[in-house]
């Protein structure tokens, strides 16, 4: 009967820290492995980076078409480049004009 006891008294005595450890061991996986944890944490800079990088991407677009639609104004607008573009890109010519077939690789622009 004493060995009853003392199993008793000692489960009694453990009841205590095993619950405080449970509660510890609870929130150290919350805070790496939760949605605000140290793994999300991660993962959100990660994201962060690639959309910062993709936000470069279209701002360098951007301006590239900034700069191309700028030459369409009127005062920067040159007759001769217009026209030039505008056969090309309709695949016009005269009779008396020579063409000049240009690689893949080449751009006119």
């Amino acid at each position: 009967m004493s060995l009853g006891l003392e199993l008793k008294r000692r489960c009694r005595i453990m009841i205590a820290p095993s619950v405080f450890l449970a509660i510890t061991g609870y929130f150290g996986w919350n805070a790496t492995q939760g949605d605000r944890g140290l793994v999300a944490y991660a993962q959100r800079q990660e994201l962060a980076h690639k959309v910062v990088a993709e936000q470069n991407a279209a701002r360098i677009e951007r301006d590239g078409w900034e700069t191309r639609v700028s030459g369409l104004r009127a005062r920067h607008l040159n007759p001769d480049t217009l026209d030039e573009r505008a056969r090309s890109m309709l695949n016009l010519a005269e009779p008396n004009e020579v063409i000049v077939k240009l690689g893949s690789k080449e751009k006119l622009f």
